[in-house]
């Protein structure tokens, strides 16, 4: 009877034990894989994608993403991923092949610069465009909308959330473009000059209304040569330019041999600060989202400028 009465009860509790299964399967149910390649996109994905998406980024902070080579590593895991999610217009210039590839197995590939109205990207003079759309924060709101319009793509059963937090996500970039333009305000006109390693901020200039001179080119791959460095030396001594500034994914050696030009014009420059160009900061750094990246970077330009 005992022996009986001992089974009924574990009878009795099987399916208890397979409702909390179930419940624990439902909670542990797989996200949505995503793999992103800089910083500011893995950010970005997390924002729009929130508890539905586990998100993987390919380059760390302080990687250059226009000298990125991907890995055997790095091609595995955009092939496991459910979605990738990469800048466009060449940021990634060496991982073209591997994007069309992906494409071509129906991975769902998001580019974030497809959200941005052609007509508001700037290029240079042999028309090659420039990458940098997240330094007009306006620009990043339309990156927000097609990470989302992608997402919902590959997880339709989550749609509705992936549009929500895009709203949200836009309503803080608003707060963000106030936020930028109350600290521009405070650099009188005739000093905003930027002078930087390499033409990362053009799109900041053109939204804000700062000049911005660039040692290299838009993509780091082109070394500055000797008559860049004075040509730049010599147009920070004819505007007596306060302050030049470094980035953290691009070697220092440039701006200190520019310094050492306009030094030797008789004329001393200050290193304004270090700004975060093609990524976002470190932990620990005070500028590990996009937000308050770009807040770091408006404090130290106006702050050296003004």
């Amino acid at each position: 009877m005992k022996h009986f009465e001992t089974m009924k009860k574990r009878m009795t509790a099987l399916p208890m034990f397979f409702l909390f299964l179930l419940s624990f399967s439902a909670v542990g149910r797989a996200e949505v894989r995503v793999v992103a390649t800089t910083t500011m996109l893995a950010d970005l994905a997390r924002v729009v994608g929130g508890p539905h998406v586990a998100v993987d980024g390919l380059m760390g902070p302080g990687i250059d993403p226009h000298l990125y080579q991907a890995s055997a590593g790095d091609v595995g895991k955009m092939r496991r991923a459910d979605v990738v999610v990469h800048n466009g217009l060449h940021l990634e210039g060496k991982m073209g092949d591997v994007f069309a590839a992906l494409d071509r197995q129906n991975k769902t590939v998001i580019c974030a610069a497809d959200g941005i109205d052609r007509a508001d990207i700037l290029t240079d003079e042999g028309g090659i465009p420039d990458p940098h759309i997240w330094f007009d924060v306006r620009l990043w709101k339309g990156a927000a909308v097609e990470v989302a319009r992608g997402l919902e793509k590959a997880d339709p059963d989550h749609a509705e959330d992936y549009k929500a937090n895009a709203k949200r996500y836009e309503k803080d970039l608003e707060d963000l473009q106030r936020y930028i333009e109350d600290r521009v305000r405070e650099v009188p006109e005739g000093q905003r000059v930027m002078v930087t390693a390499h033409d990362a901020f053009n799109y900041f200039g053109r939204a804000y209304g700062f000049e911005v001179r660039g040692l290299q080119g838009i993509s780091t791959a082109a070394e500055a040569g000797t008559a860049d460095v004075s040509a730049l030396a010599d147009f920070i001594v004819e505007r007596r330019i306060k302050a030049v500034f470094v980035e953290s994914s691009v070697p220092r050696k440039t701006i200190e041999a520019l310094q050492a030009a306009v030094k030797a014009r008789g004329f001393d420059v200050g290193i304004g600060g270090e700004l975060y160009s093609d990524s976002l900061g470190g932990a620990g750094s005070g500028a590990e989202t996009y937000i308050s990246t770009v807040k770091a970077n408006v404090d130290t330009i106006t702050n050296a400028l003004k």
